[in-house]
């Protein structure tokens, strides 16, 4: 079976695993308290230019989300975010459970507006509903999209006007800096939200997200949560040996461009056998449409996921690529969909 199923579908690269590997040997202080998160915490703050921020890394995204947004809200605070946001969608009710209302608005490329933010303060504005306090974003968003520097801006501007937390969920990172279209630095990331995280396990690592805390006034005592939602990794050192390897070498964000490539590659081959997408993606999450029989009849030899139906005849699914998505596997994808259509 050919594999474009998502971004984590391999151990990891075989420099992060020979790193890990040699590191075998030491023994380290438990907690991400050692040495090497220290030091992988110094390359993050190096690297986004904030000598003050607040660095924890977690093993997956939706316990990232999760200690991260029971710790910056109160129990009446609420969260608004893209019906399709990850938050909303994939995890579980995670949020919720937690005690927290997520407010949702509709997107069609699951992006969030600034517009819709406000709307949304305008109907959620006394003490009979829930107080909106975060907008939760993407990057790349659920549709593999991107937020242009000037619509961070824009969301930065309306949060501090309404008194909002920006918070990114930055599964994707990488794809979203390294992708063709992106005119926003890690950098610009960094000074224009209060939190964000880099993610790890979709871009090479063997798993891991460094939550990165810009805004201070919410960092205090982040690790007590961290340790009450079950995060806090006793042997944290695997984390910090993953990051601190990967963003001090350039490997990370050379990962994402070889993913951003490759689907790249399956996009344009796609669009020159007349294949539409239902949004246009920049990044390695692609969309095509394809016919329902065409669909149900590739599912036989390739893995992926089926988005949702388009009309009576159609079918938009997923295709993902990976730092490990080599040309033969997007040649022969190819050849499927042209045998097929």
């Amino acid at each position: 079976m050919l594999n474009f199923l998502n971004d984590y579908n391999s151990v990891a690269h075989p420099k992060v695993l020979s790193y890990i590997q040699d590191a075998a040997a030491n023994k380290y202080i438990g907690y991400s308290t050692d040495d090497v998160c220290a030091t992988a915490r110094e390359t993050i703050r190096g690297l986004i230019g904030n000598d003050n921020a607040d660095v924890h890394f977690l093993t997956g995204g939706t316990q990232t989300n999760l200690s991260a947004l029971t710790a910056f809200l109160r129990p009446h605070e609420a969260v608004i975010a893209a019906d399709t946001a990850h938050i909303n969608v994939h995890e579980t009710g995670a949020i919720e459970a937690s005690g927290h209302k997520i407010l949702s608005v509709p997107s069609y490329d699951g992006k969030l507006m600034p517009e819709a933010v406000r709307g949304i303060c305008a109907v959620n504005d006394n003490e009979h509903t829930v107080k909106p306090r975060l907008v939760f974003i993407s990057q790349s968003t659920e549709y593999g999209t991107i937020y242009s520097l000037a619509e961070l801006k824009s969301l930065r501007e309306v949060c501090g006007e309404l008194g909002l937390l920006l918070y990114l969920d930055g599964a994707r990172l990488g794809a979203a800096l390294m992708c063709a279209v992106n005119d926003s630095t890690i950098q610009d990331i960094a000074a224009l939200t209060d939190a964000f995280y880099i993610g790890g396990t979709k871009n090479g690592l063997m798993f891991g997200e460094a939550l990165v805390i810009t805004n201070p006034a919410i960092a205090t005592h982040f690790r007590y949560i961290i340790k009450q939602r079950g995060g806090l990794l006793a042997k944290g050192f695997l984390l910090g040996l993953q990051f601190e390897y990967a963003l001090s070498g350039g490997l990370y964000f050379d990962l994402a461009k070889q993913a951003n490539l490759q689907a790249d590659k399956l996009r344009d081959g796609l669009t020159k056998l007349g294949v539409s997408f239902i949004v246009n993606s920049p990044t390695n999450q692609i969309f095509p449409i394809l016919k329902t029989n065409t669909v149900a009849a590739l599912a036989k030899s390739v893995l992926f996921q089926v988005w949702g139906k388009v009309d009576e005849t159609r079918t938009a699914i997923r295709f993902v690529t990976t730092w490990h998505t080599d040309d033969r596997e997007i040649d022969e994808l190819l050849d499927k969909v042209r045998s097929l259509s």
